[in-house]
Parts: structure tokens; sequence; C-alpha cells
């Protein structure tokens, strides 16, 4: 099965259709996580505030083993880790260059959602996989942070297989979208943010 990119603002579509009642608990879960964003949004200590609300908000809202935010670096081709709530095994600071693939079509150039299922897909895609399933991670969900028909950075979750399959792509791509006045300050030399606690 290959990865599957899914369009900004269209949901992935549910094996088994909400209920009034699920879909009225997604719609709670959804105002909490956006209003603990905007929250954070506030606080002093930014962008690090902005990034670790971000984290738990996606932990409570579809959840995740691994949660990174990645900055792009158009000119010189390459990605860097802004955050990371596993630190000792995806550090912040790392650049790494950017090859010209399906994944990077998508996510950087198209602007889309990228939802990979399984191990094979994640092979396909990722040249850290095996650091990837060491964590118990088989699945992808990737959302890009785009500003003037450009990705300026991704949200970055990781789960065990078929996890993302039918997640609520339109809401995780609109949160996404809050991190973008944290990239947008973030000046080019700015000392690495810290890691999560």
């Amino acid at each position: 099965m290959s990865p599957t990119p899914v369009p900004p603002a269209t949901p992935a579509t549910p094996t088994t259709p909400l209920t009034r009642d699920a879909l009225a608990a997604w719609s709670v879960k959804a105002i909490d996580a956006f209003g603990r964003v905007s929250a954070a949004q506030a606080a002093p200590d930014q962008p690090h505030a902005t990034y670790r609300a971000l984290d738990d908000a996606y932990a409570g809202l579809i959840g995740h083993t691994l949660f990174t935010i990645l900055s792009y670096d158009g000119p010189h081709n390459e990605s860097t880790r802004l955050y990371s709530n596993l630190p000792a095994d995806y550090p912040t600071g790392v650049k790494k260059p950017l090859s010209g693939s399906r994944w990077t079509d998508t996510v950087l150039t198209r602007g889309e959602a990228f939802i990979g299922s399984t191990p094979d897909d994640l092979r396909e895609v990722f040249g850290d996989h095996a650091l990837i399933a060491s964590l118990g991670c088989e699945s992808v969900l990737n959302l890009p942070v785009r500003w003037q028909g450009r990705t300026l950075g991704s949200i970055n979750l990781l789960h065990g297989a078929h996890w993302y399959d039918d997640a609520p792509v339109a809401i995780a791509q609109a949160l996404a979208q809050c991190a973008l006045p944290a990239l947008l300050t973030r000046p080019p030399d700015a000392p690495d943010v810290p890691d999560a606690p």
C-alpha cells in the first residue's frame, strides 16, 4: 500500500460513520485543542510554548508516539527540527537535506497532508525508518504549515500502523496552521528551542 496524500481541508473518510454523539465529542475536543494553543500563543516563552501546546493538543485530539515540528529552508533545500517530544531519539536543531521524493512533492510543494499507514509506507519515504520503527511507530500524518503559497514547516505525528487512516485531517490541518506565528517570527539565526520535557 502506498502512502496516501490527502488534500488539505478534506477529512479522511471514516470507515464507520460518526454518530451524533461522536461528532459532538470531536467538536468539543477540537475546540479545546484550539483554545489551548491560542492561549499558549500569548505566553512569553515563544516559540516553545506554542510548540508544546500543539504537542499536547494533538496528543489529546488524535494521538501520537512521536511528535516533531520541522521548518523548511527552500534555498538551502534542507529541514531543521524545531521541536520533538522525544529529544533523546529526535533532538532539536538537527538539519537534514531534502530529497526530491513523492513526500517532498506532496507536503512541501503542493502543501497537502500526507498519510503513510504501514511500515512499508514509511520505508518508502523516510531514510530513518529503522529508528522510527524502533519507537513503535508504523504510520505517519504530516501536516504542512503554509504561508503565501509556500510550506514553511510541518507538524509530524507518528504512531502505530493505520493509526491515522481515519484521522480528522481537516481539523488536524487547521490546527497545524496555529504554528504559523511561531514559524514566521523565529529568526533564522535563533538558538534552538528547548527540547520537550
